[in-house]
């Protein structure tokens, strides 16, 4: 097959070197620790990190429509968007009535129009000959084989008893709007919560809240409840932190599967890309088997604990890839040559090792800790991309400035900064000469000069250290020597549990970042959420 233009444009990007960001650091005349950094500079640097038209394109994919919009979606409705009227056409209620025999009543074709009105780019418009329709029902029946196998019923077509309309099994999804066991008003899902973490500055866990798995695709923990409703209601995490019912109960239930379906969780692409092909595997990727096809959804999805030749007869990813053959051969999805359905001859994406690739893009920001010389102290006070789940969102507008400023306080060490729209005027150092001394009477207007900044004395004073405030105003100061910073953490450090030793990492025990584990008389920590990760195998540790 040949490549499209696009995908070696792509390519071609990646390969290409940045040039160096201009950056000109100054002493903060507010804080005499501080540093101001020019807004513009970190904003060209941010747009430099991100030139790859591959960022434009995520966040293009994650781009949304205002909710008063959204909740006026109706079926067949007149001033529907472009995109919802396209589901319609190829996908309309007989054929939501048609896979949805079993289905809560929670999850309704009005609420599936509007998670798909949500986001413009979901069954939306290509401009390069691809057919939109023909992506828009493989995105939607790629999304019905997932529904089947996380909130489908699982009953034989033979079992009359329970299933007596003689349903197939991919005819069974959204049986469950709520994780089977639990129901709203129970706590729950909590791990994590309270810590002082910026998991929690960034996304705080509300009292008596239950983050368990909601929607089609069973949304759970309080990261991911709050990452979700940053991108609904316009970068508040409050509401569905506060509410996490929400999610159950409106259409949210299937805005959150669409969500989850657009978001590239970089090194894994979006699985929309996968689909549309926009996304071209890397050369580590197609090394390790990673290509075009079902089964790399599956790999985005839950590779670590479905997908490897261990996994090949695990019961999970054989149903679903029995639930995508029956959909793909009933609404007739053409499988092309270079399109696998399994992922068992895949390499999980979570022991993929893609550190240093020149090939792969990145998706959050992290403190970039490398040593510069002609900065204060060395720092960078830039940040850079990395493979794992920061703070900071490179498809999040703002991200890359609160990264910069250590806005959730995760960079161990980082200098304060503060970013303004012009830079102070420069100041005279301080005279050398005019030390302040305890001993020393000091009358109104006197100045004197205490660790490298410059004061002025307000009134009659002997012996107030001038950084103590007081009688003493703060004129001047200068950066202190450049010197080589200390070794510093890539990642904040991670304190044990205090209230009992480290337990040793069991395969079936779900982690989030924090978290630790004992392996082979080793303690890891482990980056972000994984399940049956093994940690000497798998970067999701640390």
């Amino acid at each position: 097959m040949k490549k499209t233009n696009l995908v070696w444009a792509l390519q071609l990007a990646l390969a290409a070197p940045l040039a160096a960001n201009a950056l000109n650091v100054q002493p903060d005349p507010q804080n005499p620790n501080g540093y101001v950094l020019l807004k513009s500079e970190v904003a060209t640097a941010a747009q430099n990190k991100t030139a790859n038209p591959m960022y434009a394109i995520w966040s293009n994919a994650l781009r949304t429509a205002d909710n008063s919009l959204v909740e006026s979606i109706v079926p067949n409705g007149a001033t529907n968007p472009v995109n919802v009227k396209r589901a319609e056409r190829v996908f309309g209620e007989l054929q939501w009535n048609f896979l949805t025999q079993m289905a809560a009543p929670e999850y309704t074709y009005t609420r599936f129009l509007r998670a798909i009105g949500k986001f413009p780019a979901f069954c939306g418009d290509y401009t390069d000959g691809r057919d939109a329709d023909a992506i828009c029902l493989r995105s939607i029946v790629t999304a019905f084989a997932h529904f089947a196998q996380e909130t489908g019923g699982h009953i034989a077509k033979d079992n009359i008893s329970d299933n007596p309309n003689g349903l197939e099994e991919w005819q069974q999804a959204l049986v469950h709007v709520r994780e089977m066991g639990w129901s709203e008003g129970q706590p729950g899902y909590t791990t994590g919560c309270g810590q002082n973490d910026w998991q929690n500055r960034r996304w705080p866990c509300a009292p008596e809240q239950g983050y368990f798995g909601r929607g089609a695709k069973q949304l759970s923990y309080h990261f991911n409840y709050g990452a979700f409703s940053e991108a609904m209601f316009d970068g508040d995490a409050t509401v569905l932190l506060n509410n996490p019912a929400l999610v159950a109960d409106s259409w949210l239930n299937l805005a959150s599967a669409i969500w989850f379906f657009l978001t590239p969780q970089a090194p894994k692409p979006a699985m929309l890309h996968v689909i549309d092909r926009t996304w071209s595997p890397s050369q580590r990727e197609s090394s390790a088997g990673i290509g075009y096809g079902f089964g790399t959804t599956i790999n985005i999805i839950n590779g670590g604990i479905e997908c490897g030749e261990q996994n090949k007869n695990k019961g999970q990813p054989v149903n679903r890839i029995r639930y995508w053959e029956g959909l793909s051969a009933h609404y007739q999805i053409p499988i092309e040559m270079d399109e696998e359905n399994t992922c068992w001859q895949q390499t999980p994406y979570g022991s993929l090792n893609l550190e240093g690739a020149n090939d792969v893009l990145y998706t959050n920001w992290e403190g970039d800790w490398a040593y510069y010389a002609d900065r204060p102290g060395g720092y960078a006070f830039e940040c850079k991309l990395v493979a794992y789940q920061t703070a900071y969102s490179a498809l999040v507008p703002g991200d890359y400035e609160k990264c910069v400023t250590n806005f959730y306080l995760s960079h161990a060490n980082w200098p304060e900064v503060r970013l303004v729209d012009t830079l102070p005027d420069p100041v005279e150092p301080p005279a050398t000469g005019n030390a302040w001394s305890a001993d020393k009477v000091y009358l109104q207007g006197d100045k004197v000069v205490y660790e490298n900044a410059e004061y002025q004395a307000k009134w009659w004073t002997q012996g107030d250290v001038p950084t103590a405030g007081g009688p003493w105003q703060l004129l001047t100061n200068t950066p202190p020597p450049t010197e080589p910073p200390t070794e510093p953490p890539v990642e904040p450090p991670v304190e044990p549990p205090v209230e009992s030793p480290v337990a040793q990492w069991q395969p079936g025990a779900v982690y989030v970042a924090g978290d630790q584990a004992v392996y082979e008389n080793k303690t890891y920590t482990a980056k972000w959420w994984n399940q049956g990760e093994q940690p000497n195998q798998s970067n999701a540790w640390q």
